[in-house]
């Protein structure tokens, strides 16, 4: 009793329901933001001028008196990414089984409740663990490139250095971890709970199915489509693209300066 009266006087904190409060914030930004990245990395699929475009619209080329954009851009968005991405690292560590006797008595557990959504938070806690390793060389590399990335360029990293099992494993870790973890701030937060919670759990579910599917086969044919380029320019290296605009305008240049000299 005496224990009891002890434990009643101490002050409750609310910084874990703070600390929770933020891990759902950085990892709404980031999932939302993989997403749109793969969108963005995706436009491969409509050809090296497409993704060119839109590189250089990342490096604000639509600014620059020349077109040629500012890397610095990129430099700080990505900056940006990665300081959150380390933030909500460090808010998700917490939940971790930190022991192998935790991990132990955690995986006994669930294979005698056998519940769906603590599973998909144990494939959390993988992708996570796998993200944490892979996801910060990746930003790493384009932290330390960031005036570096177009068709040619990207595609000479996925084959001539050997970066394409990185990035299949990481697109794997991604899309999972991603799209598990937005469906569970539905759960967690009443997102679009409707008058029947149930039934929208079921169909947030499928929706969560549906994208796992889509972005997982997006970025495992944009993947391929830059091992074919990088496969095809493996004698190119270190040489940027020039999309078709650029090597047009010489040879404009050209005619009509030969023009003007018959003339």
């Amino acid at each position: 009793m005496e224990r009891l009266i002890i434990n009643d006087r101490i002050k409750k904190s609310r910084m874990p329901a703070r600390l929770d409060l933020l891990q759902s914030g950085t990892g709404l930004v980031l999932g939302l933001f993989m997403w749109a990245h793969m969108m963005l990395v995706a436009s491969i699929l409509l050809g090296k001028d497409a993704f060119y475009f839109v590189a250089k619209f990342m490096e604000l080329s639509f600014l620059h008196p020349t077109g040629k954009g500012y890397p610095a851009a990129v430099f700080f968005a990505v900056l940006g990414v990665f300081t959150l991405f380390i933030l909500h690292a460090a808010l998700g560590v917490r939940k971790f089984p930190i022991s192998w006797k935790q991990h132990a008595v955690l995986r006994q557990q669930m294979g005698m409740l056998k519940h769906e959504d603590t599973n998909l938070w144990y494939v959390q806690v993988i992708t996570g663990f796998i993200m944490f390793f892979l996801g910060s060389v990746h930003l790493y590399v384009m932290l330390t490139n960031p005036g570096q990335i177009d068709p040619h360029l990207s595609a000479h990293r996925v084959i001539v250095q050997n970066m394409w099992p990185l990035y299949l494993v990481l697109l794997v870790a991604v899309e999972l971890h991603g799209t598990i973890g937005l469906y569970r701030l539905c759960m967690k937060w009443g997102w679009f709970a409707g008058k029947d919670p149930v039934a929208s759990r079921r169909k947030l579910k499928r929706l969560k199915n549906r994208l796992t599917v889509f972005f997982l086969a997006l970025g495992v044919a944009a993947l391929l489509v830059f091992s074919i380029i990088g496969i095809r320019n493996k004698d190119i290296v270190g040489q940027p693209y020039q999309p078709r605009a650029a090597l047009e305008q010489p040879v404009s240049a050209v005619d009509a300066g030969s023009h003007r000299n018959r003339t």
